[in-house]
């Protein structure tokens, strides 16, 4: 199916076009089979709903939004299917889930000259490199292992009635692109607050050893412990960690595997106690968005749970989110519906935080270092309390917890 276009008509969302109703066609690039297909759907069926909800008041300019869709499952696949979109005629392209994928997506589209616009993956890369026409609404890499270095300095420091001068951080990273742009981010604002970086130790995802980092964290006895980890990894070092009898005042993980499901339904117990820094779930408390972002969410959660049964997943958060900013916020201002305006457009975009559904903002950065990065995106930090339960702890207004267990019991 990877060469394959699938042309969504959006019918679930109560909004399918007729052969007399113009056509406004978006490209959309998500691995929908294979390992990660079940969180790619969700993020791909979020911006389904935004496309439908727009399409329920009009369209843009008179025409229904229609998802044009390619399965993207390996990122050499990128630039075909790129070339494929743009043979369609698509100005825009929304994707794609993993960085793995999004990086050499953004570029593929990029360089057929379409905008690319991207809905939840998180590495620097997929708007560090310089393009004028990738825009990314969600937060990056930067914005949760940043996050992560502030709530250590400003929650957990007081909490340890320490001064954030006289603690120690280590830092576990998985060797990628994703990983290190978090844990880079992370050093950064625990440095900036005082922390001493104790030492990293840095793995193979693919074939995970935990022999050096498990000798460095023994060697160097850190008050705090920060993991950059993907889902299956970050569960095999937390087992390492607990079986090696090592003890630290606070675990977190800066990148959002720690906070997925998958990580607490495989430890149970020795989940409880650890903190993540994510986008938000349904776990985060509504209430702190805007009037309108919080009349949105709501009727985006009601649509959720009608189509699929259950609360919406950060994943569905993230894509609706997104897409809508560019469905609703960038495309009714484009001047034209070509690539260039669309980019301008979204350039001039300024909406203060808690303006979307996720808690975010919309400003893009004209750094070349993070050329079309919200500015203004959302990170949380979650905390496991019990088994297979976890609540957003951090910050107040989309809390639906508090913070607990500091320093960690075991």
């Amino acid at each position: 199916m990877a060469a394959t276009a699938v042309t969504t008509a959006l019918t679930a969302c109560g909004s399918a076009s007729t052969s007399t109703t113009p056509v406004l066609r978006i490209g959309a690039m998500f691995p929908l089979s294979g390992s990660v297909s079940a969180d790619a759907h969700d993020e791909y069926l979020g911006a389904q709903l935004a496309a439908g909800m727009a399409n329920a008041t009009g369209g843009v300019a008179g025409r229904q939004l229609q998802l044009d869709v390619r399965d993207l499952e390996s990122g050499d696949q990128a630039q075909a299917l790129a070339d494929s979109l743009h043979r369609d005629g698509v100005a825009a392209v929304i994707g794609a889930y993993s960085s793995a994928l999004s990086i050499p997506a953004a570029a593929a589209v990029a360089r057929d000259g379409m905008v690319y616009w991207e809905t939840g993956a998180v590495a620097d890369r997929v708007t560090g490199q310089g393009l004028p026409l990738v825009f990314r609404v969600g937060a990056n890499g930067t914005n949760l292992g940043g996050n992560s270095g502030r709530f250590v300095v400003d929650q957990l420091a007081p909490r340890l009635q320490r001064s954030a001068s006289s603690l120690k951080a280590f830092l576990v990273t998985a060797n990628d692109d994703y990983a290190h742009s978090v844990s880079d981010a992370a050093r950064q604002s625990l440095g900036a607050g005082g922390v001493s970086i104790a030492g990293e130790a840095v793995y193979d995802p693919f074939t995970p050893s935990f022999g050096a980092a498990i000798a460095g964290i023994r060697s160097t006895s850190p008050d705090i412990l920060l993991l950059s980890s993907h889902i299956p990894d970050g569960i095999s070092f937390r087992r390492a960690f607990l079986d090696a009898g090592l003890h630290v005042d606070a675990f977190i993980g800066t990148t959002m595997a720690q906070c997925l499901p998958d990580f607490g339904q495989a430890l149970g117990q020795d989940a409880v106690g650890v903190f993540a820094s994510d986008r938000p779930d349904k776990t985060f408390n509504p209430s702190g968005l805007l009037p309108e972002a919080r009349t949105l969410y709501q009727s985006f959660s009601g649509k959720w749970q009608q189509q699929t049964g259950r609360p919406p997943t950060e994943e569905g958060i993230a894509g609706f989110s997104s897409a809508w900013a560019l469905f609703h916020q960038v495309l009714p201002s484009a001047a034209h519906l070509d690539a260039q305006s669309i980019a301008t457009a979204a350039r001039a975009v300024d909406m203060p935080e808690g303006s979307l559904p996720n808690g975010g903002g919309l400003r893009f950065s004209d750094s070349p270092a993070q050329l079309g990065q919200n500015t203004r995106a959302a990170a949380v930090i979650w905390q496991w309390q019990a088994v297979r339960h976890s609540v957003v702890v951090w910050p107040p207004e989309y809390s639906t917890g508090t913070i607990a267990m500091v320093p960690l019991p075991r």
